[in-house]
C-alpha cells in the first residue's frame, strides 16, 4: 500500500505537483543571509580593513602627532625664553647681588642646564611570553609584565631622596610641578607621550644615588617582579653629563567651576 504523501491526488503527476522540502528552503535562506552579510561588510569597509579598529589607530596617531608637536613647541619656547633673558640682561637695573640670587633660584627651579656626575636607571616591560622563573610564584598576569606609574615614581622619589641635584625623565627635565603619569603602558610627561623602555637620569653623588635606590621599599618590591617575571632594570653610572634646562611653560593650569 503506497503512502498518501507519495500520491498527491488522482490525475496528478510528479511533474505537476512537487513534494514540500524544508531542506531546500533552509538552503535558500542561508545563501540569502550570506549575501546580506557580504553586502553589509562591503558597505561598512569601503575598501578598508574591517578587522582593524580604525578609530583607535587614528586616535593613537593623533596622540603621537600632538606629542611631537608639543616637543617642537617646547624647543621653540625655550629658544624664545633665552632671547628674552638675553635682552633683559642688557640693562634691567638690577644689582649683581640680585642677578646672582636670581641665577641661583633658576638653577634650583630646573630652568637652567645642570652638569655633573650622573646615574641612569632604565626600566622596561617584561617579554610578553614571560613565565615565573622561581618556584612558589604564580604564572604572570598581563598586569605583572608592564611598567606602572608607581614604579617610575618610586625611582624618581628615591633619586631625590639620594640627593639628586636634578633629574631628567626621557628627554625632559623635571621641575617642582612635573607629574609622572602613566596611561595604559605609556608615559605622559608634560604634554608628551613615551613608550618603554623608560630612562631616568639624575645628577648627584653616584654612591648616594645608588644607595637610595637599593634602600627604597617600593623598588625592593619591584625587584621581585624583575627576578621572577623578567621586568627590565638597569642602573648605570654615566660619568659627567649635562641635563637640559626645563623649557616648557611654568604657568599653572587648573580647572575652574562653570559660572
Amino acid at each position: 500500500m503506497s503512502n498518501s504523501a507519495d500520491s498527491p491526488g488522482t490525475g496528478s503527476s510528479p511533474a505537476d505537483v512537487r513534494r514540500f522540502r524544508p531542506v531546500r528552503v533552509l538552503t535558500v535562506g542561508v545563501f540569502a543571509l550570506a549575501g546580506l552579510i557580504f553586502f553589509t561588510s562591503f558597505n561598512t569597509a569601503k575598501g578598508t580593513n574591517i578587522r582593524t579598529d580604525a578609530s583607535l589607530l587614528k586616535l593613537s596617531d593623533l596622540i603621537h602627532e600632538r606629542s611631537r608637536k608639543n616637543g617642537e613647541l617646547e624647543e621653540s619656547n625655550g629658544s624664545l625664553r633665552s632671547d628674552v633673558e638675553s635682552l633683559a640682561e642688557r640693562d634691567d637695573g638690577s644689582t649683581k647681588a640680585e642677578d646672582d640670587k636670581l641665577a641661583a633660584l633658576e638653577k634650583r627651579a630646573g630652568t637652567q642646564k645642570l652638569s655633573g656626575d650622573a646615574v641612569t636607571v632604565t626600566l622596561n616591560d617584561a617579554p610578553p611570553d614571560a613565565t615565573a622563573k622561581l618556584p612558589g610564584y604564580p604564572e604572570p598576569q598581563p598586569d605583572y609584565l608592564v611598567i606602572h606609574q608607581q614604579d617610575l615614581q618610586a625611582v624618581v622619589n628615591a633619586l631625590w631622596k639620594g640627593g639628586a641635584k636634578g633629574i631628567k625623565v626621557m628627554d625632559q627635565r623635571l621641575i617642582s610641578t612635573s607629574a609622572v603619569r602613566c596611561v595604559g603602558n605609556t608615559l605622559i610627561l608634560q604634554g608628551r607621550v613615551y613608550s618603554p623602555p623608560y630612562k631616568i637620569t639624575a645628577v648627584g653623588d653616584p654612591d648616594s644615588l645608588q644607595k637610595a635606590l637599593a634602600e627604597s621599599p617600593a623598588i625592593q618590591n619591584y625587584m621581585v617582579y624583575v627576578n621572577v617575571y623578567g621586568l627590565g632594570w638597569k642602573v648605570e653610572e654615566d660619568g659627567p653629563v649635562t641635563l637640559p634646562g626645563y623649557s616648557g611653560t611654568v604657568d599653572l593650569q587648573y580647572a575652574q567651576p562653570v559660572e
